[in-house]
């Protein structure tokens, strides 16, 4: 894993404009979720992105004051659940601090070396994390996809202008 410095600080947009801006944006909603041997954690993400086909890469942003940034820091894989239309519960609950985000009613399971996964989700991918780029008050997380899982029957979450909506 590598870590590369840090941008410089800019001024320019408001964070709340910036926030309002984004929320105009439809954007797919995943639980990112990941065991770096002290429990699982989780957190719902919109900044999910495809990077390249060869080798399969893939990133998604963490806030560096959120409680899951410690884990997924040290973890060696996360995985990223694309959540079916019919998971807002899920969505909200892992956007909730505070809470134990994985006790019951929230169903899931281990893959084969331990990373948790949720079930009901319309897919998951297992990623490598390769490298953490520091960005703003966040960390750009650039793992390698090593698994795939789709469930087909299953239409996505979206998120857009505050609240969740199914495609």
């Amino acid at each position: 894993m590598t870590l590369t410095a840090a941008s410089p600080v800019h001024t320019g947009v408001a964070p709340d404009r910036f926030r309002q801006a984004f929320g105009r944006y439809p954007a797919g909603v995943v639980v990112i979720t990941a065991d770096a041997g002290s429990g699982p954690v989780g957190f719902t993400a919109t900044s999910l992105t495809s990077l390249s086909l060869t080798p399969p890469l893939a990133s998604f942003g963490i806030a560096t004051g959120s409680s899951s940034w410690p884990h997924i820091e040290r973890a060696e894989t996360a995985v990223v659940n694309f959540l079916a239309a019919e998971q807002q519960d899920v969505a909200r609950r892992f956007a909730t601090s505070g809470i134990d985000r994985f006790a019951a009613p929230t169903a899931w399971r281990r893959l084969d070396g331990g990373a948790p996964v949720l079930d009901g989700s319309a897919g998951w991918l297992r990623l490598a994390v390769e490298q953490l780029v520091p960005a703003g008050d966040h960390r750009l997380v650039i793992g390698r996809v090593e698994e795939v899982d789709l469930d087909e029957s299953r239409t996505p979450l979206l998120f857009h202008n505050g609240g969740y909506l199914p495609l």
